[in-house]
């Protein structure tokens, strides 16, 4: 009797992959890349509020309360509403998807191109006016910075396993220092998504002194490439079922 885990001339089957494959892990990255260019610009230039880290805008607002500070809370309020704005479109867009370890659904790949779209209109806008908003603009900009950083971080989740947070790191490095010094087994591309957050925000700076008018265009090219390097293995799937 064959065994079912051979073929027909007794080799053993190929098992499917059960962990993401390269690809979608620098993909991460990549998102977290652009997530940092995001926050450097967010926070520097948009009203000193951050685009993807809730819990600091929640203490952001309570301060800006507390000094009577209109302009924080107007800028708090904003990036709170953007967040939850795009996180609640992308909940919506990708509901009743059960996200595999091998690679990102459609729906996921799909916000995250509408993020992109968001983005270069940003990108847009920041380049028109010189990198020098003024307060309508500023409004705008930080309501549409929020909502990609919401459906960025909705789309990860809807991702499953095949991804991890892209826009607020704080859980990253507890979970890195918790499983390396606890259990001794940490993830090995934790490291390098913290240095991608330093290096997105870093690059963007030295933008936004060189050439503010062109920083917006780094989150859309780093969104772009992680799009691209998510997609690989969907193209592999597709041409493994032609073949």
């Amino acid at each position: 009797m064959s065994d079912p885990r051979q073929g027909q001339a007794g080799e053993p089957l190929a098992q499917p992959p059960t962990e993401p494959g390269i690809a979608l892990h620098v993909a991460v990255v990549l998102l977290v890349t652009a997530s940092g260019a995001v926050e450097a610009i967010s926070f520097t230039a948009l009203d000193h509020v951050f685009a993807g880290v809730m819990t600091s805008n929640i203490a952001l607002l309570g301060m800006a309360i507390g000094r009577g500070q209109a302009t924080g809370v107007t800028a708090a309020v904003l990036a709170l509403t953007g967040f939850g704005v795009g996180a609640a479109v992308t909940a919506w867009l990708t509901r009743r998807r059960e996200g595999v370890a091998t690679h990102w659904s459609p729906p996921v790949m799909f916000c995250l191109a509408g993020e992109v779209v968001v983005l270069a209109v940003g990108a847009g806008i920041w380049a028109a006016v010189g990198g020098e908003p003024g307060q309508g603009a500023r409004d705008a900009l930080q309501f549409g910075a929020a909502a990609t950083m919401g459906i960025q971080s909705a789309a990860m989740v809807a991702a499953g396993r095949a991804a991890a947070p892209t826009t607020y790191l704080t859980g990253t490095l507890a979970t890195y220092i918790v499983k390396g010094v606890g259990a001794g087994s940490p993830d090995r591309w934790a490291p390098a998504r913290l240095a991608a957050l330093v290096a997105g925000a870093a690059a963007s700076m030295a933008l936004l002194r060189a050439a503010p008018e062109w920083a917006g265009v780094l989150p859309v090219v780093l969104a772009v490439c992680a799009i691209v390097a998510a997609g690989l293995p969907l193209v592999r799937m597709r041409r493994s079922s032609v073949g």
